[in-house]
């Protein structure tokens, strides 16, 4: 509900009354211990950078750190098998290159030229040891590359005049020497291989999805900037090799022979370990370089996961059968903390809200995030945490979303758990059991490199990085990458034309907004601490309540598991009359068609639709025509005269599913006509409610035989002794509209009442807030006769409720009455990308959603 202007504030105040009397609720407070000021931001960012330092500096002294037995340590030269150490240990400075550009971050540009001139003068990648392709290219390429742009770029303060680009030889060095891993028949590469002699006899030919899938931003980059084809073309065939291997319903699986491109045992998938940046990839890369190829890609993964790997709640993301989306394990690993950040990258900040909420509270529950969490059990199952990104990286693209403080709570909480687990004389530790806090004689560069730098960049506001709007991204070890215009590839002309344009603008964050409590009327605008889910996602985890959390309770609250919308609807197989037909595998060009810029269906008949939710939240598009993928920029045009074999069905396709309501009052209120500043008939607030497929359309009515709604108004009233309007009015109601709630009997037995009655229409208060367009059969229309000048329309609870308190309280308070009037000046006509206006193109309307890719050629 939004108020253009205030209404009379006693009305007003019988309004919020009514509304919010239930029960004594507590007032709800933020869980913060106080106010985020800048100073508080400014206090949190230096103890982040203090802790950083602290781990560096150490490193500086020692090497490869040790920090519980403060000595430096390298590979494991004595047992080569040990691949916990040497997949990242090359003896080539390792955490040096992949903090290069932390210290950008930090804004040392001094500390950054020291690190750039060590590394020119200490790192050779001729090493006779066996590091893992994947680990070496994202810690140590990206660094490289990473240092290079910003040691290279002019105009900014870590420009260094004097440097010829030996970062960008290292890293063509390193490049050169990664490429034999790739001479598979696949084109996927071997796990792991030596630095100096190659691959090795009897090397393992199993390797993960991430592991060969995610090499596309580094080595892609390496060859836009050095003109060397090779190592982009390599990283793209391995990406699609594993790509075009992908189950029939679309799931890529987490281990994979390299040498026949069989997936292995057990061929389960999720957004975790083994799979994580895959996925990341495909959206990065598309950011980065605009290869529409990799956004495509990214549209059908995101829909797939969405579909199967996540939890029927909507909370958290399973382990699934990549075949059949059945369930596999409960198991919730660290790594796939990251999910919540790529879904805010990607514009979906909703559901980043949800799933970041469990891992919030999987952390409040071990002060750290342990590395399995048993989702069945609602307990962890590896207790380890070697201070892992991934939940950081998440808290900060929220807060980036959001600018919602309960994000700097979370990392205010974070920091406070590193700096007292972790943090000992010789740097930062990893935990090796979050029950008792035994640390582990080791410090992962990515502490550094990765999260610390994002705890780093939530408490700093004023961040450079915070005022660019390139097109840069942070890699999955976090390393900042973008592309010089020069070496970016414009699409083909063919493929514009094919696409036409498209737009990937986010809608802007709207904030959860709950009523305000009965003693406190402020706070209309509440925080993530305050929606009804957070309490939801606490009990998932099984966490015991906190003094934070009982802030927010309720005497009269209920526990219900959260509604949650269907991201992909289940495929849907068209057909004349809802018969059940065959899916027509192989549609001719009599039913199916392609044109210049998308498809024409011309028969609808046994055409397999998939309908996929759009991240700008406004529709559906269907992303998918039998065998046909439907891109980004395409149009899937309807031409099935079928359809609308009568003028009835055709006015049904043309409907749109809501219209906007002006709701207002016939009068002023006396007590305050003298006053200044008061507002009389102009104050107005404006509900969006959903329109019925029968009875008369409220938007396309002229404005000359327009009744239900009309300019002028229409008086709304209601009958106490027939709330749900199923039975026969006592009185008439002629030219009035009459609110009624839902429930007792059906949509179309309200309208015909209210008929009976000369009412002009319905309104209809449902019990949630759902988006329903009530229907009915042909037959039951035609049954209950002559609908064509009265019209039904259904108001959600929320702004339901408010409208039945306006119209009580009017009638208590002598104010007059309450009238609506259908807002058409509010109503957008339809429109080719071009603004000429479609008199005759209307787009299909799905159970009351609009598909916005379609157009109806009528």
């Amino acid at each position: 509900m939004r108020w253009r202007k205030l209404l009379p504030c006693s009305l007003l105040t019988y309004i919020l009354l009514v509304l919010y009397t239930p029960g004594d609720r507590r007032t709800a407070v933020t869980a913060s211990r106080g106010v985020w000021t800048t100073e508080r931001k400014h206090s949190l960012r230096d103890a982040t950078r203090e802790l950083w330092y602290h781990g560096f500096d150490n490193y500086m002294s020692r090497g490869q750190l040790s920090p519980l037995s403060c000595k430096g340590r390298g590979p494991d030269w004595d047992n080569p098998a040990n691949i916990a150490f040497n997949d990242v240990t090359g003896n080539f400075s390792l955490t040096l290159i992949d903090v290069l550009d932390t210290l950008v971050v930090l804004d040392d540009p001094p500390g950054f030229q020291r690190a750039v001139q060590n590394v020119i003068d200490q790192v050779s990648f001729d090493v006779d040891t066996k590091p893992q392709v994947f680990e070496t290219t994202i810690r140590v390429m990206g660094g490289l590359l990473s240092g290079h742009l910003f040691a290279s770029s002019p105009g900014q303060p870590f420009f260094l005049p004097w440097y010829r680009g030996q970062l960008l030889d290292l890293a063509y060095d390193l490049g050169t020497r990664l490429l034999p891993a790739f001479a598979t028949p696949t084109g996927l590469p071997y796990a792991r291989l030596n630095l100096r002699y190659g691959v090795e006899p009897g090397e393992s030919l199993s390797t993960c999805t991430a592991g060969a899938g995610s090499l596309i931003l580094e080595f892609a980059t390496l060859t836009r900037l050095t003109g060397d084809e090779r190592f982009e073309k390599v990283a793209y065939k391995a990406y699609f090799a594993l790509w075009n291997r992908r189950s029939e319903i679309g799931l890529v699986g987490n281990t994979i022979n390299i040498w026949t491109g069989a997936w292995l045992h057990p061929e389960v998938t999720s957004v975790g370990a083994g799979i994580d940046s895959f996925y990341e990839y495909a959206l990065k890369w598309y950011i980065m370089s605009g290869e529409v190829e990799f956004l495509d890609v990214w549209n059908e993964v995101y829909a797939t996961v969405m579909r199967y790997p996540r939890s029927p709640d909507g909370y958290w993301f399973r382990h699934v059968n990549m075949h059949t989306g059945n369930q596999a394990y409960s198991t919730i690993d660290s790594l796939s903390a990251f999910w919540p950040g790529l879904q805010v990258l990607a514009g979906d900040v909703q559901n980043a809200i949800k799933s970041h909420l469990t891992y919030w509270n999987i952390w409040r529950r071990h002060s750290g995030m342990p590395e399995i969490w048993d989702a069945h059990f609602m307990q962890a199952t590896s207790f380890q945490y070697p201070l892992r990104p991934e939940f950081v990286e998440s808290t900060w693209y929220l807060y980036r979303a959001t600018k919602d403080s309960f994000y700097l709570d979370v990392g205010e909480r974070i920091l406070r758990d590193i700096t007292a687990r972790s943090k000992v004389e010789c740097g930062l530790s990893g935990i090796q059991d979050l029950r008792n806090n035994a640390r582990d004689d080791r410090m992962e560069s990515f502490a550094l490199s990765e999260t610390l730098k994002y705890l780093y960049l939530l408490f700093d506001e004023d961040n450079r990085l915070h005022n660019d709007d390139s097109h840069y991204v942070f890699t999955t070890e976090g390393h900042i990458l973008t592309l010089p215009k020069h070496v970016l590839r414009p699409m083909s002309s063919a493929r514009r034309r094919m696409r036409r344009e498209e737009s990937h603008q986010c809608p802007a964050y709207q904030p959860f907004r709950a009523p305000p409590s009965s003693q406190q009327m402020n706070g209309l605008v509440r925080g993530v601490g305050s929606r009804y889910d957070a309490e939801y996602a606490r009990h998932l985890i099984g966490l015991k309540p906190q003094a934070s959390d009982e802030l927010y309770w309720s005497p009269d609250g209920w526990c219900a598991v959260p509604y949650t919308d269907l991201y992909v609807s289940p495929p849907c197989q068209g057909s004349h009359g809802g018969y059940e037909v065959t899916e027509d595998l192989n549609p001719g060009i009599d039913k199916l068609r392609l044109v210049g810029d998308g498809f024409v269906i011309q028969n609808v008949t046994g055409i397999r639709a998939h309908i996929v939710s759009r991240l700008d939240g406004r529709g559906y598009d269907i992303t998918r025509l039998g065998p046909h993928a439907v891109r980004s920029g395409q149009v899937v045009y309807v031409k099935d005269t079928e359809l609308w074999s009568s003028a009835e069905s055709l006015a049904r396709l043309q409907r749109r599913p809501t219209v906007r309501l002006r709701i207002f009052l016939d009068t002023e209120d006396p007590l305050l006509v003298t006053q200044a500043g008061t507002v009389g008939m102009d104050a107005a607030i404006f509900l969006t409610a959903h329109t019925a497929q029968f009875g008369a359309d409220p938007i396309n009515l002229s404005r000359k035989t327009m009744k239900f709604g009309h300019e002028s108004g229409v008086r709304i009233r209601k009958a106490e002794s027939n709330q749900y309007g199923c039975g026969e009015y006592e009185e008439k109601y002629g030219g009035d509209a009459i609110l009624v709630r839902r429930g007792a009997c059906t949509f179309l037995e309200k309208l015909v009442q209210a008929r009976k009655a000369e009412a002009w229409g319905v309104i209809v208060v449902s019990d949630d807030d759902e988006p329903v367009n009530p229907s009915a059969t042909t037959e039951e229309v035609e049954a209950a006769g002559d609908l064509e000048d009265v019209t039904l329309v259904l108001l959600p609870h929320t702004p339901g409720k408010g409208l039945a308190a306006m119209v009580e309280g009017a009638g208590v308070l002598s104010y007059g009455n309450v009238l609506f009037s259908v807002d058409l000046e509010g109503i957008p006509p339809a429109t080719r990308r071009d603004g000429v206006e479609e008199e005759n193109m209307h787009v299909l309307h799905v159970n009351g959603h609009p598909i916005l890719n379609t157009r109806l050629l009528v």
